[in-house]
């Protein structure tokens, strides 16, 4: 499969979705780094579960720089597994269904990271939470007919971690900045949340 054919699945399987300007760089790194592993004969499933295995690492060395490094393997193998399912032609249900959970434990993870910095439990719950509900409404909305991708908002899984990112960095720095970043994370959840839910009501 080459690039072109590459981008037009994806953005079929995405409900149309333009690549443009990030969303293209990204895909380009996704597709590069898929292309390898299919030569390593590396599953896609494989990729799904070294994510998880990259946010526990993430939660258990917090405070130090490694986490930021731990978290950024951990976002980059939710795009990589689906960009290995493509290219392989494995594209399926169960894929699915195990990169959603692995997507929901991971980010309980992320938010133990954060509370490992310093963060309140209450914010940590209504941010996780938001985020959790964002994504089953997404996903029960995209079951009953409306395109998966619908509406992209201000609390997407890349901004999660970049605010996470931060934290980390910010820690290591001798900044405490954990309960204002949590805070930020926990808002722009509940403003997607709301987005969704909006999207979704006046779409089906």
């Amino acid at each position: 499969m080459n690039r072109s054919d590459f981008f037009q699945t994806w953005s079929h399987l995405h409900g149309g979705a333009k690549i443009s300007g990030i969303v293209k760089g990204w895909l380009t790194i996704s597709f590069n780094t898929a292309k390898l592993l299919e030569k390593l004969r590396i599953s896609p499933n494989a990729i799904t579960l070294l994510g998880l295995v990259f946010a526990v690492l993430t939660s258990i060395n917090s405070e130090t720089l490694l986490a930021a490094l731990f978290l950024v393997l951990s976002l980059a193998s939710d795009g990589v597994d689906g960009s290995l399912a493509i290219i392989k032609g494995a594209i399926s249900s169960r894929g699915a269904i195990l990169d959603a959970i692995v997507d929901r434990i991971s980010e309980g993870f992320w938010a133990l990271t954060f509370y490992y910095l310093g963060a309140p439990l209450w914010i940590l719950l209504i941010a996780w939470l938001a985020a959790f509900t964002q994504e089953y409404v997404r996903a029960r909305a995209g079951g009953l007919g409306l395109r998966e991708v619908g509406v992209v908002t201000i609390g997407e899984r890349p901004i999660r971690a970049s605010i996470l990112f931060i934290a980390i960095v910010a820690n290591f720095l001798g900044l405490n900045y954990a309960t204002a970043l949590a805070t930020t994370w926990a808002i722009l959840q509940v403003l997607s949340f709301t987005t969704v839910v909006r999207f979704a009501y006046k779409n089906i």
